[in-house]
């Protein structure tokens, strides 16, 4: 068996379509002709089309697990199975290696980071730090009516997590609490929460099914404005467990 490929076949990119060349600067000395300028834009859209194709089928593979954590794989036999060269596949594994999904191996390919439980727990930690404070601030302001508003993306998930795609889920899950963030109308927050939230999916675990009814009762104690209720529930569903308050 090649060694770097995974144990299970990776899904192929959705609507794939075949790579382009990437286009050089043509003409003499840096001089182009109207019909290059043409060509180039033509080509653009569609070669940033297949490296985004790719990497949402490697970032579904990464969370459904048919990437294994540990395993090493190649551009080119990934990209054998995507249709495509093996460039957009080098591409998306570089924008998954800032993202800490995975590790450059020299000469090798990419190697699918491990998580152990204290990765797990810092990152926990964080999401934490940043959700539940603003969804405790947003609990004395937002009426009950704007969280009633996101209870159908809460019953969509639910859905999706009932049908066992992991992948699936963590991107319903992800649209769930950026509608909850949105609410603050801070941008950065939500991008960098989003990010931190797909970090901590990378690693399969845990029950999709349980994770997704914590909406609704986030929901129910965010309509009842019960601020302790909030912080345990938003805590918990971020998987960290604070430590105790002090006595004053």
């Amino acid at each position: 068996m090649e060694q770097g490929r995974p144990h299970t076949a990776v899904s192929r990119p959705t609507a794939a379509v075949p790579e382009q060349a990437t286009p050089g600067v043509p003409g003499v000395r840096g001089e182009h002709t109207h019909d290059d300028s043409q060509r180039y834009a033509r080509r653009a859209p569609q070669r940033y089309s297949v490296r985004g194709q790719v990497l949402d089928a490697l970032r579904r593979a990464l969370v459904s697990g048919e990437l294994v954590p540990g395993e090493v794989y190649s551009g080119p036999a990934l990209g054998e199975r995507f249709g495509v060269s093996a460039t957009p596949v080098r591409e998306a594994m570089q924008q998954l290696a800032l993202e800490g999904a995975v590790e450059v191996v020299p000469n090798r390919g990419f190697r699918v980071a491990s998580r152990t439980p204290r990765d797990l727990a810092d990152l926990a930690e964080v999401r934490a730090l940043l959700e539940v404070p603003v969804l405790l601030r947003l609990a004395r302001t937002v009426p009950a009516c704007r969280w009633n508003e996101l209870r159908p993306q809460a019953e969509t998930a639910a859905a999706v997590a009932a049908g066992g795609d992991r992948a699936a889920y963590a991107e319903a899950d992800r649209a769930f609490h950026r509608a909850l963030l949105e609410l603050s109308g801070n941008r950065q927050l939500v991008a960098v929460a989003g990010e931190v939230q797909r970090r901590a999916q990378w690693s399969v675990g845990g029950d999709p099914v349980a994770d997704a009814g914590q909406h609704f009762v986030l929901l129910d104690a965010l309509v009842a404005g019960d601020l302790a209720a909030v912080e345990a529930v938003a805590s918990r569903h971020c998987g960290f467990s604070p430590p105790p308050r002090p006595f004053p």
